[in-house]
């Protein structure tokens, strides 16, 4: 063993240390400045604590707080210190997990009764002493028995520690009198979660098995400065008004009914007005882009499934089978199978190829009950799903008229997004090799495109890679968007062949893509994005007209139907005071109001409030007022306030 700890940094130099020095005592020798600032370290492309003892040699970078990966770091640790917190408090209480999240962090108890507000409270204040205390965060290698010993009366941190393999490192962290089961690494001390808070409270099955006894988990936030902090805790309230379950009941979308059954959405007339402008368009859009429209049956035979691999790899998200005739059937999980069995209706040349064909087909997947959430997480969903049948020489040109129909769709909305390239998971069919030709493929064709990605690791579908597009709202936040997704491997299952040109039977690839994914979660996102004031082309109401007075109802009456015989949703408000109106047609986010009184009842004009206006409003002559929505719906404009808001 080499009596050096040779350390290899970003800069390509080498810091020699003896060997069992950590990587804070590399911090201190490059500087004492650095050694204040470092957080944890990574070390060989794992992040550790400064205190981890090192030898041979490495290659190592030093966290700060500059550093996005040092803040998973302090969330985590302000997760141990939430722990450390509800056991001082609640003595009693089974710990489970602490991990951080994208937004913070989490801890799972096991505990007789739900923490109240009052508790969290208590928490934060403990938290805060304990922080005050600058307990330092000490890492302990044990042996499984001696973890036994140490968790005999943790039920939890026992039944984790059994699935610990025989050469796997167990350890251990405490800070003052708290010891917990954890692979860490944490920051070097309590002392530095000056900027945290706890959130609320919620039920979580253990393991996330419903079948398993429910914990209580405490989520909060952590930030190396109190400015973030703020100003995360600003777009959390942001975010809780623009909340597409408040917001979808206050403007009449869609409903749930438990006698439909949890997870189901009832798309109410405005909620599907919405839904069917998307479609309409988006189905303008692929037409255009050289796909053909096909439909396919909600229930199929289980044999289907059999063939593709759903059954071996995707069986616990799909509904059970049903019986019919001796045979069995099962609600579709996906879409693919079907289209597959369109391609097989007929024999294809090399000439036919490239196939496209696209579906708003209805699926169905067993989502748990404690993870559906309004529309973002159902149980049943439309996906705009598309199939490309090509070659494989086809398959970069494809991949790049895919970039584009993406981005024609985003930007239509207003989103910005991100790409990530999602590779092998760990259960996945097909070989290595195909595996590493698709995602070769796939990050080929981005980088001769130009396109910035990331890589997403073992983040891939069990029949191939993938392209993720994450959508950026309005608020900063990342949405599941557009997929788009090579695939080896149901091809070979199900036998697919074309003539090629040496009159020889060859195997195409597959392309699988969504543009919106689940049109139930892109609306319930869109609703958020847009805090419900949808563009014109999208608002269930586009104008409502307003008489001043019963006695200018029927000139108004007459623009309402002039605006409708153009094609525009418009609505005649007539009764309650002219304010009250006013108020009514803001609370449902309609895009114009349309006033009519004496003078515009006589000129043929009309007095426009536009939504977002306060009391600005301008006077038109009707035609021109017309044409102005008209424009506005023919060009799918953003609204002007969204515009500002996005170019701030």
């Amino acid at each position: 063993m080499s009596d050096l700890l040779r350390a290899k940094l970003p800069d390509g130099s080498v810091k020699e240390l003896p060997a069992g020095s950590t990587a804070g005592d590399v911090a201190a020798a490059i500087g004492p400045g650095l050694a204040k600032a470092a957080v944890a370290a990574v070390v060989d492309g794992e992040t550790v604590d400064l205190v981890r003892p090192l030898e041979g040699e490495v290659e190592l970078r030093i966290l700060t707080e500059r550093d996005p990966d040092a803040l998973p770091v302090l969330r985590h640790s302000a997760a141990h210190v939430l722990a450390t917190a509800v056991r001082t408090l609640r003595p009693g209480a089974g710990i489970g997990f602490g991990p951080a999240i994208d937004e913070g962090f989490y801890y799972d108890f096991e505990v007789e009764k739900p923490f109240t507000p009052e508790e969290l409270e208590r928490f934060q204040s403990e938290m805060e002493r304990v922080v005050a205390e600058d307990q330092p965060f000490r890492r302990r290698r044990v042996t499984k028995e001696e973890a036994r010993e140490l968790f005999a009366d943790d039920a939890l941190k026992l039944e984790r520690l059994e699935e610990f393999g025989a050469d796997e490192v167990i350890t251990v962290y405490e800070n003052g009198p708290f010891l917990d089961l954890c692979r860490g690494p944490h920051v070097p001390s309590t002392g530095r979660l000056s900027n945290f808070t706890l959130l609320s409270t919620a039920g979580a099955y253990w393991r996330g098995d419903e079948r398993r006894q429910m914990l209580q988990r405490i989520y909060g936030t952590a930030f190396f400065k109190e400015k973030d902090l703020q100003e995360h805790l600003e777009r959390l309230e942001e975010a809780k008004k623009r909340d597409h379950r408040l917001l979808g009941k206050q403007l009449d979308l869609y409903s749930t009914d438990a006698r439909v059954g949890p997870g189901l959405v009832l798309w109410h007339p405005k909620g599907a007005t919405v839904r069917m402008e998307i479609e309409n368009f988006e189905r303008e859009l692929i037409l255009r882009h050289g796909y053909e429209l096909v439909y396919t049956p909600h229930v199929v035979s289980e044999r289907l499934f059999e063939i593709s691999g759903h059954l071996e790899n995707f069986a616990e998200n799909m509904f059970g089978a049903m019986d019919v005739e001796g045979g069995r059937y099962r609600p579709k999980p996906m879409n693919c199978p079907g289209h597959i069995a369109i391609y097989q209706a007929h024999q294809h040349s090399y000439r036919d190829l490239p196939i496209r064909m696209a579906e708003f087909g209805t699926v169905y997947r067993y989502e748990r009950s404690g993870v559906l959430h309004g529309m973002l997480r159902v149980r049943g969903f439309t996906q705009d799903d598309a199939h490309v049948f090509c070659t494989r020489g086809q398959v970069s040109d494809e991949i790049v008229r895919l970039l584009d129909l993406v981005h024609e769709m985003l930007t239509t909305f207003g989103y910005p997004y991100t790409v990530e390239l999602a590779t092998k998971p760990e259960k996945a069919l097909g070989s290595d090799e195909d595996w590493d030709d698709a995602e070769a493929m796939l990050a080929d064709t981005l980088r001769a495109r130009g396109v910035p990605y990331e890589v997403d690791e073992g983040g891939g579908a069990f029949y191939g890679p993938k392209l993720d597009f994450k959508l950026i709202d309005a608020i900063g936040r990342k949405w599941q968007g557009p997929t788009v997704q090579l695939d080896f491997n149901l091809p070979e299952r199900f036998g697919l062949e074309f003539v090629g040109e040496d009159n020889e039977r060859h195997r195409p690839l597959m392309l699988h893509r969504v543009l919106v994914g689940s049109m139930e979660r892109f609306v319930g996102g869109l609703v958020e994005h847009y805090a419900g004031a949808f563009p014109v082309w999208l608002a269930p109401e586009q104008v409502r007209v307003l008489p001043i007075s019963e006695q200018w109802e029927e000139s108004a009456r007459s623009l309402v139907a002039d605006l409708k015989g153009a094609g525009i949703r418009a609505a005649l408000h007539g009764r309650d005071t002219l304010s009250a109106r006013i108020r009514d047609a803001e609370l449902h986010k309609v895009p114009y109001m349309a006033v009519v009184g004496e003078r515009e009842a006589q000129a043929g004009t009309v007095a426009v409030r536009r939504r977002g206006a306060g009391r600005k409003q301008v006077i038109m002559d009707r035609p021109e007022f017309r044409e102005q929505i008209l424009e506005e719906i023919r060009s799918r404009a953003l609204d002007p306030e969204f515009q500002r808001n996005e170019e701030g």
